[in-house]
């Protein structure tokens, strides 16, 4: 039966992607929150039992009441969705989502003591509390109006058993593609910014002076003359970040036609979400800028092939999968940075969207590596989807 998936408690806990993306939900709110995690120091003049208390907020700003109520309803909906997904009852689930909210709130608002920039707020404590209770009743909602069965039973239509983390880089793929990258679709540029770390972090150190100078000439390898990415490397970088998030899927998915869809959705959501970013940083005139005759090119052929391979077995689509992202983190990471980078950024850190910038550019660092790991554990495991006819 489609609605009762889980045959044992195993099962549940290998096929649940509620427990990952809470998780992954946490170190969202915790990075917001924290924001910008520099110069902690103990507040002159508070005792300890002082930091249990919070204050009321002399003011009020509806943007943050919003936000602080809106931030853990998601929280508490998947928190309270994987106490169900393990075969906890109601009651339980509710308390789950409820408390855990109540209680990372609250942790993360005492913390905020410690960081000069933040300020504790009781109300800010009231509203995510609110925000996570409302999750676990939109949670139980979600069983009792049955879609909680729906959900499962598509899942069980589309995925074989154990693939909740590639549920979950899905998911968070599109947030990934918000941060300013120097091609389209194109995730995990990390090179530069590990060697300007180093470069800062050896630049006092004597004996390390030729290191820190060989350190300060980028890569650039793959910049034409003008200073721009070559068309040839365009092409090839498009065309493999349009690969990895399909084979992903398909390393995921049991192989028919019912992956046209997987493959129509990445195009469409690759599209909105590298729209929506180049609008946000360049402002509306310029959110089509992106659509170069390479680019299009690349998602055209890109599409083409993922749909020629819509039967691949799914051991074949994750060690293809790795091979596409190993690619294009080569291309990406030898590409020059972007000219108009710092200047995309302003918006973002003087505006109010500086924590979820903060945010998208930890998920576009990180997210190819983060599927290259989990397709190397795929590869790591056999699949009986592999021998379906």
């Amino acid at each position: 039966m489609a609605g009762a998936p889980l045959r044992n408690g195993r099962s549940a806990r290998t096929r649940s992607s509620a427990f990952l993306l809470a998780w992954v939900w946490l170190a969202v709110i915790a990075y917001a929150s924290l924001f910008p995690f520099g110069g902690w120091r103990w507040p002159p003049g508070l005792a300890a039992l002082d930091m249990l208390s919070l204050p009321w907020p002399r003011y009020f700003i509806p943007f943050d009441i919003v936000s602080n109520l809106l931030a853990y309803l998601p929280f508490g909906l998947l928190v309270a969705l994987a106490v169900l997904r393990q075969g906890g009852k109601g009651v339980r689930a509710f308390a789950a989502g409820a408390l855990a909210s109540a209680g990372l709130s609250y942790g993360l608002e005492v913390l905020q003591y410690l960081l000069p920039p933040r300020v504790p707020s009781l109300l800010d404590w009231v509203l995510n509390a609110g925000g996570g209770l409302l999750g676990a009743l939109l949670a139980l909602l979600a069983r009792q109006t049955g879609l909680l069965r729906v959900w499962q039973g598509w899942r069980e239509h589309w995925l074989d058993h154990g693939n909740a983390g590639a549920m979950v880089l899905l998911i968070i793929w599109p947030a990934a593609l918000m941060f300013p990258a120097p091609m389209p679709l194109g995730l995990g540029q990390v090179v530069s910014v590990i060697r300007l770390g180093l470069q800062d972090a050896l630049a006092e150190v004597p004996w390390a002076q030729g290191l820190a100078l060989a350190l300060s000439s980028g890569p650039g390898s793959l910049a034409t003359a003008a200073g721009t990415i070559g068309v040839s490397s365009q092409f090839a970088a498009v065309l493999l970040g349009m690969l990895s998030p399909c084979l992903l899927a398909f390393a995921a998915a049991r192989p028919g036609w019912r992956r046209v869809w997987l493959v129509l959705g990445a195009l469409t959501v690759g599209l909105l979400a590298t729209t929506l970013s180049t609008l946000l940083n360049f402002g509306p005139d310029h959110a089509l800028a992106w659509m170069s005759e390479p680019t299009l090119w690349a998602l055209s052929i890109g599409t083409l092939t993922m749909m020629a391979m819509l039967w691949c077995g799914q051991r074949l689509a994750a060690g293809l999968g790795l091979m596409a992202l190993a690619g294009l983190a080569v291309l990406v990471n030898l590409a020059p940075s972007d000219p108009y980078f710092a200047q995309s950024l302003k918006a973002w850190e003087q505006g109010r969207f500086i924590r979820l910038h903060g945010v998208t550019q930890w998920v576009g660092w990180l997210w190819p590596y983060m599927a290259m790991a989990w397709l190397l554990l795929r590869l790591a495991r056999p699949s009986r989807a592999d021998h379906m006819p």
